[in-house]
């Protein structure tokens, strides 16, 4: 007959492990099952946990100034009492479509984007495709493209007012050895235009250059090979082979240089820091960015200074529809 101890023994080896006890087993499932949702939780919402910065960010200094602004330009408000908001609705827009000042600026936009835009595009094409050839120290070219645009905007502006100065100009001087008479560039009508237009193309040329230099980098050199095989020249392959690839690159910097010279405003307002917002002594440079400031932070009409940015923003709405349709053309051509 067994004994007690017998009973009790342990269990034989290599034989069943003893099954867990039901608490035990269950508890251990609730966790499982508690890890479980935690898991899916996590890569439900991770991400939007990894973008909601931006997002953020944007509703503070983007989306919330967007609808203020479409909202105080529908009222009259004074800088001196922001609160203080008397309905008008659209009397804002109509009347800076009847200032003079208005339109001088529009004009004036218009003019340096186009003497700005046009010749930093062309230079920037020529660089880019220098530099798309094997040369030494490719690499401190495509650095140096790039220093005007980490430098300082003020900085810049300063360095060029003194090389357009007008009695101690770098520039006049140089011209002055051809027998041309010193410019007041800061004064004339064009010369102002002009010299404001060569900070920017100082600026933004070797970026673009640089931008340029990336699409063509992608082209296939098959192409210029079959091309090479028909008996093209550089020039002719630059003409029938590097500008057709490039052509959704040369729209897209276009439509981004038409968004900046829309936007021009540290340019102008250092060039002659004496005049400030008005663009000199005639408002001869004073761009619609100046004409904004001017009219919200220096005669404090915030109502208006807000119907001017949203002018501006349907302005570049219009580029920017008018891009969406020539690329779909070209799209469509290709």
């Amino acid at each position: 007959m067994p004994t007690r101890h017998d009973a009790a023994a342990p269990p034989v080896k290599g034989g069943a492990a003893p099954a867990r006890p039901p608490a035990e087993s269950a508890t251990e499932e609730r966790r499982r099952a508690r890890l479980s949702r935690r898991w899916q939780r996590d890569v439900r919402w991770s991400p939007y946990a990894f973008v909601s910065p931006f997002f953020l960010l944007f509703v503070a200094f983007g989306l919330f100034p967007l609808l203020y602004t479409g909202w105080a330009s529908l009222h009259a408000v004074e800088l001196t009492a922001p609160t203080d908001m008397s309905w008008v609705g659209l009397r804002n827009f109509t009347r800076i479509f009847d200032d003079e000042f208005f339109w001088n600026a529009a004009k004036n936009t218009l003019i340096i984007g186009v003497i700005s835009t046009v010749p930093q595009l062309m230079m920037a094409l020529g660089i880019a495709h220098i530099l798309n050839y094997k040369l030494r120290a490719s690499t401190f070219y495509r650095v140096v493209m790039l220093a005007p645009y980490a430098t300082s905007i003020a900085a810049a502006t300063l360095v060029f007012v003194l090389l357009f100065g007008r009695d101690y100009g770098m520039i006049n001087w140089f011209l002055g050895l051809f027998g041309i008479d010193q410019i007041d560039w800061q004064n004339g009508t064009w010369y102002s235009k002009i010299a404001v237009s060569t900070i920017v193309i100082w600026r933004w040329t070797g970026y673009n250059a640089l931008i340029y230099l990336a699409a063509m980098q992608a082209i296939p050199q098959d192409l210029y090979e079959s091309a090479a095989l028909d008996g093209a020249s550089r020039w002719k392959q630059f003409l029938h082979v590097t500008l057709p690839s490039l052509r959704p690159t040369i729209l897209f910097t276009c439509v981004v240089s038409t968004i900046g010279a829309s936007q021009l405003f540290a340019e102008p307002l250092l060039f002659d820091a004496n005049k400030g917002a008005s663009g000199g002594s005639q408002h001869q440079f004073q761009t619609l960015g100046l004409y904004l400031y001017e009219q919200g932070w220096v005669n404090q009409h915030l109502g208006r200074a807000s119907a001017i940015a949203w002018t501006m923003f349907l302005i570049l709405i219009v580029v920017g529809i008018i891009n969406y349709v020539i690329s779909r053309r070209l799209r469509a051509s290709s």
